[in-house]
């Protein structure tokens, strides 16, 4: 069996720096359509189904891939992991901004996706592997939480600052530069491999086709939901994911090195982690991810200025994730807290849409990301401290796959409340039912560490 040093303490600066640059790239990456999909829907002669895809797409190569993502990782080296999909990124960046139609532009989505999981899950998985349990890891995963929410802030205003200069397309040209300089960085930088292991497994390819080919129709379910839950491609595509991944939990349960160890859904720290996740993604992320869209339809808001209000949010998260260590509070009651906040905060903007108030909607945006960065911070500890450390890239892997899994359901099921309810009525009724998730998912990680 290898066994290899540990990376010496003063590489850590440069580990981490570039372990956190891989967040911070896949999700301005993830946000940029926000701001410049219509022009790019023109451009490419969408119609009116090509939209939903077009934004949906790196959702679907994310959840896919994401779990398988970080079993490689942690089985045949995070380093190769990471290079291998900022190198993909960097392709995939190229594809989308050379796309002609619609079908080649959501094709590199998807690929954008897949890489796109593959950095998270090895990225974490470096983090959780080179620095030790206790306050430096919190300082470290504050770090890594806090570039989630500078990349959601960041990323529409570059977006749409790139598309006022040049166009769409500028955006995916920069993502393409700045991935091929991080390779090379993390080639350079990053441990190959920091600690021993308890020999390589073999891939679990049972399990991984069923997952993969389960998400996928479970995402392909939802997204296509938005357009109308009754048609057919949708209630087959929801039968699949039902069938699929109820086969791949008896696959996992039977398989010797399974990709997931469901004993872990016995283990409460582990169902704290990837069941905060997942309403994180239902209730928090899918509302904050449609909102947009609401506010430009209810209120005629421009693209940019829509961004830059939600930037109040994502930009408070990003602050609010690198000071949450300092809080005397144990991961699991930060997690609460963050989730309670974000449910105030969510409760505040009732009745944006009929009576816009500048100072009520800015007010609870920025404390819903105080919410979101206490979250993002909580739940990257938990994600890598829930499971055994040789498996710190699997763990990010499962609570990444929650967290967009419940993102892209989340944004479904708000577009189908507001599209039966009218934009107004909807619009509150979806908010008072993510505010009640959010709450009572808070009460039960509450019970959950007592």
């Amino acid at each position: 069996m290898l066994v290899e040093t540990p990376a010496p303490l003063r590489a850590r600066p440069a580990t981490l720096a570039v372990a956190c640059a891989a967040p911070l790239l896949a999700l301005v990456n993830y946000t940029a359509p926000m701001v410049t999909l219509p022009e790019a829907a023109r451009a490419l002669d969408a119609g009116p189904t090509g939209p939903v895809w077009m934004l949906n797409a790196v959702t679907l190569g994310l959840a896919v891939s994401l779990l398988l993502a970080g079993g490689l990782a942690d089985d045949h080296g995070r380093r190769r992991v990471y290079v291998i999909g900022m190198a993909s990124l960097a392709v995939s960046s190229a594809i989308v901004a050379l796309a002609g139609d619609v079908p080649m532009f959501v094709f590199g989505r998807i690929v954008q996706g897949v890489a796109s999981a593959a950095l998270l899950a090895a990225s974490l998985g470096v983090v959780g592997e080179v620095v030790p349990p206790g306050p430096e890891r919190a300082r470290a995963t504050g770090w890594y939480g806090a570039m989630l929410g500078l990349g959601i802030a960041v990323g529409p205003l570059v977006s749409g600052g790139l598309a006022a200069l040049s166009s769409w397309r500028g955006v995916y040209w920069l993502t393409a530069a700045c991935s091929v300089v991080l390779a090379v960085l993390a080639a350079r930088t990053l441990p190959a491999r920091t600690e021993p292991r308890p020999g390589r497994r073999r891939l679990d390819v049972p399990g991984a086709v069923t997952l993969t080919l389960g998400l996928a129709a479970l995402v392909t379910g939802v997204t296509e939901g938005r357009l109308g839950w009754s048609r057919p491609v949708v209630l087959a595509s929801l039968a699949a994911a039902a069938v699929l991944l109820a086969a791949f939990a008896l696959v996992e349960v039977r398989r010797p090195e399974p990709l997931i160890d469901m004993g872990l859904f016995r283990s409460p720290p582990f169902l704290v982690a990837t069941g905060g996740a997942l309403v994180t993604g239902i209730a928090i992320i899918g509302l904050m991810s449609y909102l947009p869209t609401v506010l430009q339809s209810a209120l005629g808001m421009t693209q940019l200025a829509t961004a830059a209000v939600f930037a109040v949010w994502s930009g408070t998260s990003f602050v609010a994730a690198l000071l949450a260590p300092r809080l005397r509070l144990a991961a699991r009651g930060r997690l609460a807290l963050g989730l309670l906040l974000s449910a105030v905060g969510s409760l505040a903007l009732l009745g944006t849409t009929a009576h816009w108030s500048a100072p009520r909607a800015l007010a609870g945006l920025l404390v819903a990301g105080i919410g979101s960065g206490l979250l993002n911070g909580s739940l990257t500890h938990l994600a890598i401290e829930s499971v055994p450390r040789h498996r710190a890239s699997m763990g990010s892997g499962a609570n990444n796959t929650a967290r967009y899994v419940g993102s892209s359901v989340g944004a479904a099921l708000t577009a189908a409340v507001i599209a039966g309810q009218g934009l107004a009525t909807g619009t509150d009724l979806v908010i008072v039912a993510c505010a009640a998730a959010a709450a009572l998912t808070a009460g039960l990680v509450r019970f959950a560490a007592s």
